[in-house]
């Protein structure tokens, strides 16, 4: 029941974090990044346009010059010419061609945008990630204190013969285990570090970490990019199918041509005069066709199948959709339990922590004992905040899937 009131908490939250989350989106991501998104969408467009006016048959200009020797005098013939051979009507294979172009820049589109949120995930993430090892290196600091503390008790102890160098020597292992650990995340963290400024420009000391709640499962499953995606793929595969089976019925073209010829010939039979002609003519027609081919079942059919697998391939992504959504939600319940633990320790720790006190001042108790107390439920509170992280990385998993969250 615990674990479900926080799940309904952070959906109640939703609403006002997705928001603020998909307007900062651009902000992490560098400035050459995004520049290349920008890219992306313009060539995106600029090929769907060139596949919507495919249907246009360009306007043919030609012109030719020759010249020959083969008699006294030289030989010239020109030639021009404009001519445009243009489909008027292909059984609907225009229309589907239009529509085709559409559903591909959505597609690409689409596309593009699924690019873009993976990288921006990618960046919060690892800004996520870094704040998580300050933690991390915070609660390391707190447990070798700890372990020097204990080493100072094991050396006091030692030197007034309560215990044998076995004990001192183990605590010496313990607290340069812990020191070497310490170095290990610290190199984690510049790592981190390094690859989070080869896609942001913002500083990663002072860039705000988004404060993500978990997205209403209606809303997931609605706007996933995913899913849309998937659609966008049915709906290019259909109007492929009917682009291909237009092709294999009757078309409609129109053609005109205007025509220029100029010859000029050297005299015969020793004649010196110049015979020279020029023509200009105009021709224009229609023509109607309709293929027949032996390939053109298995062409339909191709087409065909590739649209029924992209119906299958939606019904498919849906069902990882819901998987990977309820995924996410049992591992933020087992993350509640985690930090449900910690904050019991804590108090615990802290209950200790006052008692200890009472008999430091009494006598019972020493400085050191106090300290490790101290030191013992900061760490603790310092875990809650680790494994708050932890889930926050497990709602940006869902985060990354919904169209313009982030």
């Amino acid at each position: 029941m615990k674990g479900s009131h926080v799940l309904k908490k952070r959906w109640l939250l939703c609403s006002l974090f997705a928001a603020s989350l998909g307007c900062a989106g651009e902000e992490y991501l560098s400035t050459l990044k995004e520049e290349q998104f920008q890219y992306d969408y313009r060539k995106a467009k600029l090929q769907s346009d060139i596949l919507r006016d495919s249907w246009i048959s360009p306007i043919r200009l030609g012109y030719s010059y020759g010249k020959n020797d083969q008699y006294d005098g030289d030989s010239l013939n020109e030639n021009a010419s404009v001519s445009i051979d243009q489909p008027i009507f292909r059984s609907g294979g225009i229309y589907y061609g239009i529509k085709y172009a559409e559903a591909s820049r959505r597609y690409s589109n689409l596309s593009i945008d699924a690019a873009r949120q993976k990288l921006v995930k990618e960046a919060v993430g690892l800004l996520m990630q870094i704040r998580q090892s300050d933690l991390r290196i915070a609660k390391q600091k707190l447990l070798i204190a700890n372990a020097g503390l204990n080493l100072e008790l094991k050396t006091e102890a030692y030197l007034h013969g309560e215990l044998d160098s076995g004990f001192l020597d183990n605590a010496i292992i313990d607290k340069n285990v812990l020191t070497q650990a310490l170095y290990d995340l610290q190199t984690a963290k510049e790592r981190l570090i390094s690859a989070y400024e080869s896609i942001s420009d913002a500083p990663h000391q002072t860039t705000p970490v988004p404060k993500l709640a978990l997205i209403e499962a209606e809303r997931f499953e609605s706007e996933a990019i995913d899913l849309h995606l998937a659609q966008s793929e049915v709906e290019k595969n259909r109007w492929n199918a009917n682009m291909t089976r237009a092709k294999y019925l009757p078309s409609i073209s129109v053609n005109a041509a205007y025509n220029w010829n100029k010859i000029e010939n050297p005299a015969f039979a020793g004649r010196p005069m110049i015979v020279s002609a020029q023509d200009r003519y105009t021709s224009y027609g229609f023509s109607a066709t309709m293929p027949i081919d032996i390939s053109e079942w298995r062409d339909m059919e191709s087409a065909r199948i590739e649209s029924l697998k992209s119906g299958v391939a939606m019904a498919d992504k849906k069902r990882e959709l819901s998987a990977l959504y309820q995924q996410v939600r049992h591992n933020l319940a087992n993350a509640d339990k985690k930090i449900a633990l910690a904050r019991e320790n804590r108090t615990l720790y802290e209950k200790l922590l006052g008692d200890t006190r009472e008999l430091f001042r009494a006598g019972y108790k020493t400085e050191y004992d106090v300290k490790m107390l101290e030191n013992s439920a900061a760490i603790q509170g310092i875990e809650m905040e680790i494994l708050e992280y932890d889930s926050q990385q497990e709602l940006l998993n869902l985060y990354e899937k919904v169209n313009g969250a982030i």
